[in-house]
């Protein structure tokens, strides 16, 4: 077996991605559109731990190009996996932007005092 063309990790622990969307339920469904697709030797879908972005989740990445979606909802697998994977166009809408203001810019309390 060679190297993955893309590796994808779907965060599925924490406090709040298993909550937030159901990033188990995006999981499986990004495994099975690969499955369906006869990609299984080219796009690995895996289950991540926590990515420390809680508030935004739930969060996928999608490497070797380290794009970051927010906010991942079970229906918007569809389009991850229609445009980014396999278009090789990211999905503008759901891209994860922490140093710009907008919707996807949850702000969270410091864990810590300074």
């Amino acid at each position: 077996m060679g190297t993955f063309e893309k590796h994808v990790f779907v965060c599925t622990s924490g406090s709040t991605c298993p909550v937030d969307g159901d990033s188990q339920a995006v999981h499986a469904r990004l495994k099975e559109l690969v499955k369906e697709a006869g990609l299984k030797t080219t796009i690995r879908i895996n289950n991540a731990g926590c990515m420390d972005q809680c508030g935004n989740g739930p969060m996928v990445v999608v490497y070797p190009e380290n794009i970051w979606y927010c906010h991942v909802r079970v229906e918007d697998a569809d389009a991850i996996f229609q445009e980014h994977l396999i278009g090789g166009r990211p999905v503008e809408r759901l891209i994860y932007r922490p140093l710009q203001p907008g919707p996807n810019k949850v702000p969270r309390e410091p864990k810590f005092e300074v």
